[in-house]
């Protein structure tokens, strides 16, 4: 290693050598060209050797005090050697506290606005669990079943978007069974089965996977919701399971209105609406993209099929091989490191 930085040193100093030996070599030529100097060879490569060995002290010198310092600096851990570099230092130190100041800050009001939204949320749910007692014994409030139904369905959105930074510190993976967890979403929504009269078909058996049981049914929620709206009175809506080598399928099929090809790369995306959303309204684009966020933190994932007129299929794929409790303590164990 200590060959190694010393050859390093000499590539580094190589130019003051040559420039050493020429300016030796340039006085020892303008001697030589004189016609009254006694030129004698002994003399030159004694003059020679004399210069390499001072030469060599020199360097080796350097050499010392050089890697001496290098070594200071590395101990000291970068402390500045001038005035002006402590200053640099000094601000620099400043400028760092302050940030991680406002960060803290920031972070704070975050974490303040977090609390109070979900606060109300809850809090909001109280007045609608009223306005739906009295719709259900108030003749007179039938038509507030369709509004308060989409009420309750954003509030749920908002308070699951609310929650999706915060989600691994309220989860717990269990096996679930598929087809009690659809037979539930579909009971909420039976009064819109029977009013837009569209036939439903499951065919699920027992399927169980592992996945938490809130939040999964919040995603078959938002694909039921879609398949019911964008499918017309008097349609079709088949909910089935399926099982391969690698992993379980769940999918939700209706004859609806479809979607246009341009834009089922995006359907994903936040806030994204796309040609039904503009033709049916009341869309907030936040359905699929949650629904598609929940389950890359369950381990699952989201894909859709659709032809514009004709199909849509929206499937939840359930791989075997993985493993959703050990992921979520793997990104808890990584977000406590940092």
């Amino acid at each position: 290693m200590k060959l190694k930085s010393v050859w390093k040193f000499i590539r580094y100093q190589r130019s003051y050598i040559i420039m050493c030996f020429a300016c030796y070599s340039l006085a020892m030529a303008v001697s030589y060209a004189d016609p009254g100097f006694n030129y004698k060879w002994d003399t030159y490569l004694y003059g020679l050797g004399l210069l390499a060995l001072l030469i060599t002290a020199f360097f080796a010198y350097r050499y010392v005090r050089e890697t001496r310092s290098i070594a200071l600096l590395r101990e000291e851990e970068g402390e500045p050697m001038t005035l002006e570099g402590e200053a640099c230092q000094d601000e620099l130190h400043r400028m760092e506290t302050e940030h991680i100041r406002k960060l803290n800050e920031v972070n704070e009001r975050g974490l303040e606005s977090y609390r109070f939204m979900v606060s109300w949320f809850h809090e909001i749910k109280t007045p609608i669990a009223v306005l739906r007692l009295i719709q259900q014994t108030d003749p007179r409030a039938a038509d507030m079943d369709e509004e308060l139904s989409r009420i309750e369905h954003y509030v749920d959105q908002a308070l699951y978007h609310a929650k999706l930074d915060s989600f691994y510190q309220d989860y717990d993976i269990v096996s679930c069974d598929l087809e009690q967890l659809v037979k539930n979403m579909v009971k909420q929504h039976a009064k819109t089965f029977i009013a837009k009269k569209i036939k439903l078909a499951l065919q699920i058996e027992s399927a169980a996977v592992q996945s938490d049981p809130k939040w999964l049914s919040f995603v078959l929620q938002q694909l039921i919701t879609n398949s019911l709206k964008y499918t017309d009175t008097g349609g079709v809506m088949s909910v089935t399971a399926s099982e391969t080598a690698s992993e379980i399928r769940l999918t939700v099929r209706d004859n609806g209105a479809g979607i246009d090809p341009k834009d089922l790369p995006r359907i994903f995306n936040r806030g994204f609406t796309g040609e039904n959303g503009r033709v049916y309204g009341k869309s907030t684009g936040m359905g699929l993209y949650l629904a598609q966020e929940l389950c890359a933190k369950l381990g699952h994932y989201l894909t859709c099929q659709s032809e514009k007129g004709s199909y849509t299929e929206m499937t939840i794929h359930f791989p075997r091989n993985h493993d959703p409790y050990l992921d979520a303590m793997r990104i808890q164990e990584k977000s406590r490191e940092h």
